[in-house]
């Protein structure tokens, strides 16, 4: 069993703490398939300036390979934030400069090595939909993270993206619960193959076109937390990894027991997430004068 984290990568810069961080949803959820005990690659394009750089080295020490990607000249986005009540707040985003903005498409080369992974993870932030139906077609397991925006929540983009993905991820804290439900059905019944929600302190809940099954947060000490960065990646990458160990497959879906035992990993995965700086550490003084 191997991981791929195929698409975004960002600096996200801490003005509270004057500290850079590496990140970026595809590269935490591969970062966190090692964590995990899983084999596991990023696949991507980094810039060529020194945050870019800072990345690759920070990507390479979490033991995660990333030789497939490339480098181009430009310089790496950067997410600003900060932390209030131990919650990670967003304050702005500074999009990758030159070539590095360009999604990298899927040589022949590289699709025949994404296929090699029994499982691909992109998400709504790397400009890959146009290589879903071929990477679909390839082989390997495909989850994506449709984050929390409306724009990603249409018809047509639900229509571009679902029907090519076996796991569509929903951050769903701003819904009720009936919203919720509602959306995870819509996912599936645009094609994907099961829809999970994460919603906070309020738990999950997945649902696959036959089970639904809700799992209740696994909540920290505030006091405690260093901060919410990552616990939705951290979440998604728990339940796939025991849904891969359990066998999960396009031919064999997961049985009910096994969604209510991913959504209890994920949960433990999250938890264990709030008490790592960012989204997985390695942090870097950021630049005078960018805090």
């Amino acid at each position: 069993m191997n991981v791929l984290g195929f698409g975004d990568n960002t600096v996200d810069r801490f003005v509270d703490r004057g500290t850079d961080y590496p990140g970026g949803n595809c590269v935490n959820v591969a970062v966190y398939a090692q964590r995990l005990g899983l084999d596991a690659a990023y696949l991507g394009v980094f810039g060529d300036d020194d945050l870019g750089t800072r990345l690759r080295a920070a990507v390479a020490a979490q033991g995660v390979t990333a030789d497939h990607s490339v480098v181009r000249h430009g310089e790496t986005s950067v997410s600003t934030l900060r932390v209030k009540d131990g919650d990670r707040v967003f304050l702005g985003y500074e999009p990758g400069g030159g070539a590095v903005a360009e999604p990298l498409p899927l040589t022949p080369a590289l699709l025949a090595y994404a296929a090699s992974f029994s499982l691909v993870h992109s998400s709504v932030y790397s400009g890959t939909e146009a290589e879903l139906p071929s990477l679909a077609g390839a082989g390997p397991l495909i989850s994506f993270d449709f984050s929390d925006e409306e724009e990603f929540r249409t018809p047509a983009y639900l229509d571009l993206v679902c029907p090519h993905v076996d796991l569509a991820l929903l951050s769903c804290s701003d819904l009720d619960e009936t919203a919720t439900r509602a959306l995870l059905s819509e996912a599936v019944r645009r094609g994907a193959g099961m829809a999970l929600a994460t919603r906070g302190l309020h738990g999950a809940i997945v649902y696959d076109g036959r089970t639904t099954a809700v799992a209740p947060a696994r909540a920290a000490d505030p006091g405690s937390v260093s901060d919410t960065m990552g616990c939705g990646d951290a979440f998604l990458t728990g339940f796939a990894v025991a849904l891969l160990r359990d066998g999960w497959s396009r031919r064999v879906p997961p049985a009910p027991e096994a969604l209510r035992d991913a959504l209890r990993q994920g949960a433990e995965a999250a938890y264990d997430q709030c008490f790592v700086e960012a989204a997985f550490g390695r942090g870097w003084p950021a630049p005078v004068g960018r805090v």
